[in-house]
C-alpha cells in the first residue's frame, strides 16, 4: 500500500450531544458529549485507520486545546505531524433534538493565521510529503488562509505524490476556474457543484456531463461529485461511472463525505482503480450515516454494503 498523508489546518476537537427539544431562550441540558477528533483531514485519517489502514495526519494545534486534540489523535491510533497553530485549537458541537432527529451543528471559525504561517506549514509539509504517495487536502481553511493554497500544496508536490482536494467556498471556486495546475482528484457535493455550474444539476447524466466537462477543461483528472443518497459520479478521460448507495436508514450525515474520501483513498492507495475506489467511498458514506453523531462509520456495516455499491458506467 502506498503511504497517505492528510491535511488538516483548521481541527477541531468535536462535541455531540443530545436533547430532548431546542428551544430559545432557556437552559438547554445535554446528554454527557461524545468527543472525538474532527476536522477534515483528521476525519479522513480516522475513517482509514477504522477501514483497517493507517495514514500520517499533519495537523495544526494551537493552545491548551490543540494539546487535548493531539491526546484524542493518538489515542485514535493514528500517526501524527504536529504543527503550532495560532491561537485556541477550535472546538465544534452537534446537537441532535430527539424529540425530531434534527440535528444543529455550531462550527466555530478558528484562529486567523499570517503569511507567515502559511509560509511555515508550506515548508513542513514539504518535509512530510511521501514520496509516491497520496496527500488529501480535506476541510475548511483557517481564517487568513488564502483561496489559492490548494494551488501552493499542488505546486509543492509537483510529481512526488498525488493530490486530493475536498473543499469548498472560494477555494473551491478558484479550482474550478483553473487554478491548479495538474490537480489530480476533486471532490464536491451536488449543491458545490450546482453553485458551480450556475443551475442545478438534474439526474446522473446531467451530473456527470458537468464532471466531464471539468475533466476536460483540465480543472482536475479525476472530479467526482457526492449526489447524498443517489450516492456519487466520478468522471476522468477513461470514462463516467455512477455509484449508488445502499439504502440504509439515516442516523446523522456527519463526516459522511470525509468516511467517503478515507475510504476512496485507502481503495487507491491499495492499487484499485479510480471506478472500484469509488464503489468503496460510497459504501464508507453510507455506513457512516448509520452512526451516532460523529461517530463515523463501522467497518463491518461497510463490509456488508460495498457488495451492493458496484460502480457502473454512465
Amino acid at each position: 500500500m502506498i503511504p497517505i498523508l492528510t491535511l488538516t489546518l483548521n481541527p477541531a476537537i468535536d462535541l455531540a450531544a443530545d436533547v430532548p427539544e431546542v428551544r430559545p431562550g432557556i437552559k438547554l441540558r445535554c446528554t454527557e458529549p461524545r468527543v472525538d477528533p474532527g476536522g477534515g483531514g483528521l476525519n479522513v485519517s480516522r475513517a482509514i485507520r477504522i477501514l483497517g489502514g493507517q495514514s500520517t495526519a499533519f495537523v495544526a494545534l494551537g493552545g491548551n486545546l490543540g494539546g487535548r486534540l493531539a491526546a484524542l489523535v493518538a489515542a485514535a491510533g493514528i500517526e501524527m505531524v504536529a504543527f503550532a497553530g495560532p491561537g485556541e485549537t477550535r472546538e465544534s458541537l452537534t446537537v441532535t433534538e430527539t424529540s425530531t432527529g434534527q440535528q444543529f451543528r455550531f462550527m466555530l471559525p478558528g484562529a486567523p493565521w499570517s503569511r507567515t504561517r502559511v509560509e511555515a506549514a508550506l515548508a513542513r509539509i514539504d518535509r512530510a510529503v511521501p514520496e509516491g504517495g497520496m496527500v488529501v487536502l480535506s476541510g475548511s481553511l483557517p481564517p487568513g488562509v488564502p483561496a489559492d493554497f490548494p494551488a501552493m500544496v499542488s505546486n509543492l508536490l509537483g510529481q512526488r505524490a498525488k493530490l486530493l482536494v475536498d473543499t469548498s467556498g472560494a477555494p473551491l471556486a478558484h479550482l474550478a476556474a483553473g487554478g491548479v495546475p495538474d490537480l489530480d482528484i476533486l471532490r464536491m457535493d451536488d449543491t458545490e457543484a450546482a453553485s458551480l455550474a450556475g443551475h442545478p444539476l438534474e439526474g446522473l447524466t446531467e451530473t456527470a456531463d458537468f464532471a466531464s466537462h471539468l475533466v476536460s477543461r483540465g480543472v482536475a483528472e479525476c472530479v467526482i461529485i457526492a449526489r447524498g443518497p443517489d450516492g456519487s459520479v466520478l468522471a476522468d478521460a477513461r470514462g463516467r461511472w455512477h455509484s449508488r448507495s445502499a439504502p440504509v436508514a439515516l442516523v446523522s450525515a456527519v463526516g459522511a463525505g470525509d468516511t467517503f474520501v478515507g475510504a476512496f483513498v485507502l481503495a487507491m492507495a491499495r492499487g484499485e482503480p479510480p471506478e472500484v475506489a469509488l464503489a468503496h467511498g460510497v459504501a464508507g458514506a453510507a455506513a457512516a450515516v448509520m452512526t451516532e453523531a460523529t461517530e463515523l462509520c463501522h467497518r463491518n456495516d461497510f463490509e456488508s454494503l460495498l457488495p451492493s455499491c458496484t460502480a457502473v458506467p454512465i
